[in-house]
This record gives C-alpha cells, sequence and structure tokens, in this order.
C-alpha cells in the first residue's frame, strides 16, 4: 500500500496508544495476534491498513471495543479530508492530520502518568490525586489568563 491514509493512522495511533497504556510491547501484542513486532509498527504508523477480522483480534487483545480505535477522530479524518505535505505546517507528517500530532494522549508521559495512577489501590487516594491535578491545571489556565488580559491592557 503506498498511501496512507488518514482513518489509518488514527486506528494505528489508537492500537498504539492502548498498547502503551497497557504496558505492552510491541513483540508481546505481535505475539498475542499472530504477527511480527515490524508488521505491529507499520499498523501503528498507518503504512498498513488493518482488516475487520485483524482489527477484531487487537481490541480482543487490548480489552477494547472494536468502536475504540474510531474514537475521538478529528472531523478531517471524519469528513475524508486531510492535512498533506503542501497544507501542513513544519514538523507534520504528509498525510497525518495536525490534530494527531498535538494530541497529549499520544505522548509517553501521558500514558506513563495514568499507568501509575490506575496503579494506586486505594480509590479514596486516587480520587484525591485526581482532584489535586484538576485543581493545579485549573489554577495554571487561570494564571494564563490572567496573564494574557494583563498583557493586552
Amino acid at each position: 500500500m503506498g498511501k496512507q491514509l488518514p482513518v489509518d493512522v488514527h486506528v494505528g495511533t489508537r492500537v498504539r496508544q492502548r498498547r502503551a497504556l497497557l504496558g505492552m510491547s510491541q513483540t508481546s501484542l505481535g505475539n498475542a495476534v499472530g504477527l511480527t513486532f515490524q508488521q505491529i509498527q507499520k499498523y501503528e504508523r498507518g503504512s498498513n491498513r488493518i482488516g475487520a477480522s485483524r482489527l477484531y483480534e487487537f481490541a480482543r487483545v487490548l480489552d477494547v471495543p472494536v468502536s475504540y480505535f474510531f474514537d475521538e477522530m478529528p472531523s478531517t479524518v471524519r469528513s475524508g479530508r486531510s492535512t498533506t505535505a503542501r497544507g501542513r505546517k513544519r514538523g507534520g507528517e504528509a498525510g497525518v492530520p495536525l490534530d494527531l500530532e498535538k494530541d497529549p494522549l499520544v505522548k509517553r508521559e501521558t500514558l506513563e502518568l495514568v499507568r501509575a495512577y490506575y496503579k494506586i489501590r486505594e480509590d479514596e487516594v486516587r480520587n484525591r490525586i485526581f482532584e489535586l491535578v484538576k485543581a493545579v491545571g485549573a489554577t495554571g489556565q487561570a494564571e494564563v489568563l490572567v496573564s494574557r488580559k494583563g498583557s493586552k491592557v
């Protein structure tokens, strides 16, 4: 397959996100579905399209519904439009929607944070950490807004 399609890139990204969130290597995922890690890499990059039966296997091994792979799909992907080499900003890959490049859920830091969060066994402790992170994030956002207001005056 010569051309990466935005849907294939999105689905591959979702496979990678879920695999990484579970702390599973490409080799482990490949072994579970009868593929090599190189084949998993091609699927995750969107270089190879994932067929329906293979997607079903990924969903089973990664413990998600098949619909998970299509969740949070950018509107440009859903409509069939993509940002390619001619219309992209610097640093983007041809055929990869810009939304995916900026998506914080794709970052390793986010995945590691979520894995660590769910290792906390006590519900009350986990909930307090959740509330703390939300409060710190809201404070940081408020500071940004205040500083923007102040610089415009």
